[in-house]
């Protein structure tokens, strides 16, 4: 026992590698006030997780963490009830309120100017904390405090930073409110609230350890009180978590002894199985299959191993022959029929564009006619009425089709153009409207 005692002292000991108390306390005093530069930079901290969540980044994301100085104030709370500092809760409290508040308006500004609106994979994990969140946050806490109270402290502190993700719920939190998602913002908050909590508890505790001396400003009933909330607040944040993680343990257990009942137990030679589903309402398992039949003595063969996969509720319903080729053929006839939809979708798009493209020949024309008016009063003051249009000219010798431009010229009664005033009208027109072929025709 006494060896044991001396390899424990000798190798966890931390009081050999114990900064300086004062430093200690001044560095987190320090750390948690948010004004000036500090809350700046928690603003752009935000808006980088934020574009992160936005655009699925996870590198993004972890620069945002980084960069953040919100773990100030909540060590700070940790710390001021370890040491029984009123001043430094106080301090801690009103910054954490305001770096929080901060936080989420300024996540929610950016989400209602996004035109991204759509939850990505990074944004919905913050959604549903679990004990594993807990566990995260304390150890990281943990960590993170014994860093800042011993001299080797490496790379600790952005580590627990990244662990310990305070930035990202918060920016989902407001992700919620932007999106009027109440689920999100809620979901959100509790994980950060969750991290709080358990960031401070492993605060408490290690200067607890570490032996930090108490000061005057709280009297021992006023600290006991602090603890006994921080004790209350610890409880009432893992009663929730607890439930989802085991809801999500009880589920991925229940899928996973599905998959090993129609593995090991539905392993029928010459048989296939194509899907299954588990209606938990009526408590059926349904599996699909092809291929040789399964008679009535194997399936009850089967469904007498549901217990021993923790399925004794349920009872076993086999697809197959008729009801399965009715199944996959229904499955082949949607498939068909996306397929369908979406040729016709792309032929209808194509359409749109050749008739766009067609309109904006003939827009164009109308546009040149205009324009070009004025420059044919100087060059033929004899013109009277212009006109541009675009047609086809069809030859009754055979069935092809010709598009042409033809330029309808009206002049007045007085005077008339000349052969070779029409030859040259009609090269300039073709040079004007850049059409490979055009017709000028004069009208009576």
């Amino acid at each position: 026992m006494a060896n044991f005692r001396n390899f424990f002292h000798e190798y966890f000991n931390l009081m050999p590698d114990k900064e300086s108390e004062a430093e200690v306390i001044e560095g987190i005093r320090a750390g948690a006030q948010f004004r000036g530069a500090n809350l700046w930079v928690l603003i752009c901290a935000i808006f980088i997780a934020s574009l992160g969540l936005n655009v699925n980044s996870t590198a993004v994301i972890i620069g945002a963490m980084l960069v953040s100085p919100l773990m100030g104030p909540i060590i700070g709370m940790g710390l001021a009830v370890g040491i029984n500092d009123l001043d430094l809760l106080k301090t801690s409290l009103k910054n954490f309120a305001v770096a929080t508040v901060v936080s989420i308006l300024t996540a929610m500004v950016y989400f209602l100017l996004s035109p991204f609106k759509e939850a990505q994979s990074e944004l919905l994990a913050r959604t549903s904390p679990t004990l594993y969140d807990v566990m995260i946050a304390f150890f990281g806490g943990a960590a993170g405090i014994l860093a800042l109270c011993t001299k080797g402290k490496g790379n600790v502190i952005p580590g627990v930073a990244i662990a310990t993700a305070l930035m990202p719920p918060l920016c989902t939190a407001g992700y919620g409110l932007a999106t009027g998602q109440w689920m999100f913002f809620f979901g959100a908050f509790y994980l950060f609230f969750i991290n709080t909590v358990f960031i401070s508890l492993a605060t408490f505790l290690g200067v607890r350890v570490l032996s930090f001396s108490t000061v005057a400003d709280m009297s021992l009933e006023r600290a006991m009180k602090a603890r006994r909330v921080m004790m209350g607040l610890v409880i009432v944040t893992m009663v929730p978590a607890a439930i989802l993680t085991f809801g999500l343990v009880s589920q991925s257990l229940f899928k996973q002894n599905v998959a090993s009942f129609i593995d090991e137990q539905l392993n029928w030679t010459g048989t296939q199985i194509i899907s299954h589903r588990v209606d938990s309402k009526e408590q059926v398992l349904h599996v699909a299959v092809i291929g040789a039949e399964v008679d009535s003595v194997q399936q009850h063969l089967a469904e007498q191993q549901l217990p021993n996969y923790h399925l004794a509720d349920y009872r076993l319903v086999v697809i197959q022959g008729v009801q399965s080729d009715s199944l996959l053929q229904r499955v082949s006839r949607i498939e068909t029929s996306r397929s369908d939809y979406k040729n016709t979708v792309l032929q209808q798009s194509q359409q749109i564009h050749e008739l766009e493209a067609a309109l904006n020949k003939y827009e164009s024309l109308e546009e040149l006619a205009v324009e070009i008016r004025p420059e044919l009063q100087v060059l033929y003051p004899a013109i009277h009425t212009f006109t541009l249009a675009r047609t086809l000219e069809v030859r009754s010798d055979t069935t092809s089709t010709l598009p042409i431009t033809v330029a309808l010229v009206g002049t007045s009664t007085a005077r008339h153009l000349t052969e070779n005033q029409i030859a040259q009208l009609g090269d300039w027109l073709r040079a004007r409207t850049g059409a490979d072929s055009l017709r000028v025709v004069m009208e009576d």
